[in-house]
């Protein structure tokens, strides 16, 4: 008799197992594309009924999801969405790719994860692999998801069910590294588990990269995350200690990305923004916290990228005294609100900072984002101005703060009065331009 492994495992290879990804945002959607478009028949469980509708309807919210190709992985019935979790009873491959955001705290919020892992749990059945893709701390998977997944259905591990962790590597908007592309890690909690889990990835997937523990590929990803925020926590400061010294951060960045070896080029900007950065090396502050240790580097990095939009915004306080106007009152236009250039992605943007504090200090403030029609947070609500042109005329100070290729920057230069620019997006036309600030 076949071992539950080798059935499992025929299934994978003649892309008869049925899948279901618990999520469909910005890693979910994108996965389950990439399963449908490799031959699986995939159902995509969406809590969010409104997502769900907007995909029953062929359309795609998701920008790395072109809806063209989603309606056709609909119509073949290779991909499906619904909001009825009792689908996992037939699953033979499950993937969670859920939220772990932050609380106010600075604690990770498991809840996502909880949620959907007690979904699972009342349908565990023998048979079935199952990999986390939310970023979290090390440990999660053995520590929460296991106890709970065998808790009342007395599976065991490696034999009976396979469970793993593949920490997402998406950036949105990305052409070249796509999820299809992009090498992904994979660790089990027994090494059968991770052979299952990798089997399964290695059907849509170019590259799988196995590691020996479900710990091992959770600390990849905060690696990953790690050194990149504690990179731009140094340029962020480097960029202030420039600016104290009277020297030109850019030139000094784009200087130094001249040597060939032993250099990485980092460039400031008006703080951290999006769904990885400015959260998941956090969540490993607060593991090692838990063990009496503390992550100095990433804490030191975050108090300084959490503190540029302040930064930013004496700037533009002090750019208006030059010319004799208080914040108070003046008309300011946030040029740019998603996180990243050409986005449709507004989390953790430190646009919402921006303008928080700007509102705060008593300023009239306006954004113009072509991604990003609407911004509702906190207790203040706006719409993006229809013309960026016509409103950096009519601004006393334009900020650029996310800088999307679409722009004309120079048109804006033109108009506008008074710049404050933070993404070096004017380039060499604001350098020595009197009525442009650099970060």
């Amino acid at each position: 008799m076949n071992t539950n492994q080798e059935i499992l495992q025929e299934k994978i290879r003649d892309r008869s197992a049925k899948i279901v990804i618990l999520g469909l945002g910005y890693v979910g959607l994108p996965l389950a594309t990439i399963f449908a478009e490799a031959g699986f028949n995939v159902i995509g469980v969406e809590p969010d009924s409104r997502k769900v509708e907007i995909i029953r309807r062929e359309e795609s919210y998701i920008q790395d999801v072109p809806t063209n190709t989603l309606a056709q992985l609909i119509q073949s019935g290779k991909l499906r969405a619904t909001t009825d979790f009792s689908v996992l009873a037939e699953a033979d491959a499950v993937s969670i790719c859920v939220p772990t955001p932050l609380r106010k705290t600075g604690d990770p919020d498991l809840s996502f994860i909880l949620v959907a892992t007690d979904e699972l749990a009342k349908f565990m059945h023998p048979g079935i692999v199952v990999v986390l893709e939310s970023t979290t701390y090390p440990g999660t998977t053995r520590e929460i998801l296991l106890p709970k997944l065998t808790e009342n259905s007395r599976l065991e591990v490696g034999k009976d069910f396979f469970l793993a962790f593949s920490p997402e590597r998406v950036d949105p908007g990305r052409e070249d590294w796509t999820t299809y592309n992009t090498p992904k890690v994979i660790g089990g909690i027994t090494p059968a588990c991770s052979e299952v889990a990798s089997l399964w990835y290695q059907q849509a997937l170019e590259t799988v990269v196995p590691v020996s523990s479900a710990e091992s590929a959770e600390m990849a990803k905060l690696l990953e995350n790690t050194f990149r925020m504690i990179n731009i926590g140094l340029v962020n400061e480097m960029a202030i200690m420039c600016d104290r010294l009277g020297l030109d951060v850019w030139e000094i960045i784009d200087a130094a990305a001249t040597k060939p070896f032993g250099y990485m080029k980092f460039t400031p900007g008006p703080g951290l923004g999006g769904h990885c950065i400015p959260i998941d090396p956090l969540y490993l502050s607060w593991k090692l916290r838990a063990l009496n240790y503390t992550a100095r580097f990433i804490d030191l990095a975050s108090e300084i990228n959490t503190g540029m939009p302040r930064y930013v915004v004496s700037k533009v306080q002090d750019a208006l005294n030059e010319q004799a106007r208080p914040l108070n009152g003046s008309r300011v236009l946030v040029v740019g609100a998603a996180y990243k250039p050409d986005v449709n992605d507004i989390r953790e943007s430190p646009s919402l900072d921006i303008i928080g504090l700007l509102r705060q200090k008593g300023a009239e403030v306006n954004y113009h984002d072509p991604y990003i029609p609407r911004i509702t947070h906190d207790d203040w609500s706006l719409e993006s101005v229809s013309d960026v042109i016509e409103s950096a005329r009519t601004a006393d100070c334009v900020v650029i703060v996310t800088d999307h290729t679409i722009y004309d920057y120079q048109g804006i230069l033109e108009q506008a009065p008074l710049i404050v620019d933070t993404r070096n997006a004017l380039g060499d036309a604001g350098r020595n331009n009197p009525k442009v600030v650099r970060l």
